[in-house]
């Protein structure tokens, strides 16, 4: 279990990155030989990111829901050109999956997939967390104390409280 770490604390990143959001919904639950692939797909690709700090991968979060079966992955990435690099490189486990995702399950409804891709510049977020691991945010860049002009979610904002 990872040591929850009591107090209050934010996250600092001193540079621009990107929140990418991404995930898979079982739209027929009996179609194990179209989701299951597609939700073994992401350990390899996840593998490779944590091996390869270079690629610009900082870290992410894995979430479910098991009715209707569903996941969502909350990462960061150093820059929408890490990420998309990733995602196009033939060399690359991304693409070979996308490809095998559009051959077998294609449009035809068994499984759907999604993502969101937000860019955020340095200082234009906010995070806190109280009594937790280190998680999210602040395990992908730094984790440091919620104290001084970081005590509010306005201050974390740099906008007066």
């Amino acid at each position: 279990m990872t040591t929850v770490i009591p107090g209050r604390f934010t996250a600092q990143a001193e540079q621009p990155f990107v929140v990418f959001l991404i995930g898979m919904r079982v739209n027929r639950l009996m179609a194990f030989s179209k989701w299951v692939p597609v939700a073994q797909a992401m350990l390899p690709m996840l593998q490779t990111l944590n091996q390869h700090p270079e690629k610009g991968f900082l870290g992410g979060e894995t979430f479910y829901r098991f009715f209707p079966i569903a996941t969502l992955m909350v990462s960061y990435w150093r820059s929408f050109e890490d990420l998309e690099q990733f995602a196009r490189n033939p060399s690359e486990p991304h693409l070979e999956a996308w490809r095998k995702f559009t051959r077998s399950v294609g449009d035809d409804g068994t499984v759907g997939i999604w993502h969101e891709t937000y860019q955020v510049q340095a200082g234009q977020y906010e995070a806190v967390y109280g009594n937790m691991p280190v998680f999210g945010l602040a395990a992908a860049t730094q984790h440091v104390p919620a104290t001084g002009r970081r005590e509010t979610a306005a201050g974390r904002m740099g906008r007066s409280n």
